[in-house]
């Protein structure tokens, strides 16, 4: 069974405004879309790196995901065909505890459905699909937690947002953002330096700005 905590994470969750920011927009248009937040004992939570070569998001940390097909079955089908393509992921080996809030992400046109699942069953996971996915990690969540491996990132715009430094992974943006949440509202979090601000290197502003 899913631990108690992750049923806090999608009720806080549900309870919580979406930042201005992230809200869909009204007129209903935007890609609808999927990620699979997927935890498992450990804790830990699954993470895959975007191909440098990819068009959008390129090189970028994030959870497996993408826009839903017309034979998915809502965005928790599309989370679970996209992770089992990415990763090879068996889906009959997780439990769906619920969704989050729908979010937009502007530089992709996306209104992503975080789907938040738990590792009844762990399987292998590799990069299934090299042309999309570079990397597959699972992170503890102690290591996301540990405030050694926190920071705020800049992006050139000014713009400045949490981060993670875990496993070779730079993880920022809308990932990092869901991340920080999920410590925040599971009670995992520790206190960090919220100073630490870096600027965001260039080889991935530039990968990012594809």
């Amino acid at each position: 069974m899913a631990p108690d905590w992750l049923h806090t994470l999608v009720a806080k969750a549900a309870r919580s405004p979406v930042p201005a920011g992230m809200r869909p927009p009204d007129d209903g248009s935007g890609r609808p879309a999927a990620v699979l937040m997927l935890f498992g004992e450990g804790p830990d939570v699954l993470l895959i790196q975007r191909s440098s070569r990819g068009r959008r998001h390129a090189g970028q940390p994030a959870f497996p995901g993408g826009g839903l097909d017309p034979d998915d079955d809502g965005a928790v089908g599309a989370a679970l065909r996209e992770a089992q393509e990415e990763t090879g992921l068996v889906p009959e080996g997780v439990e769906i505890v619920g969704t989050l809030p729908e979010l937009y992400v502007w530089r992709s046109d996306n209104r992503v459905t975080p789907v938040v699942g738990w590792w009844r069953t762990p399987c292998a996971v590799h990069p299934a699909s090299p042309d999309e996915v570079e990397a597959v990690e699972r992170v503890p969540i102690a290591e996301l937690a540990d405030p050694a491996n926190r920071l705020k990132l800049r992006h050139p715009s000014g713009y400045s947002g949490p981060a993670f430094q875990v496993r070779g992974l730079l993880v920022w943006g809308f990932t990092a953002g869901i991340l920080d949440n999920m410590l925040r509202w599971c009670d995992f979090e520790r206190p960090w330096d919220h100073h630490r601000v870096e600027d965001l290197p260039p080889d991935v502003v530039n990968l990012a700005a594809r």
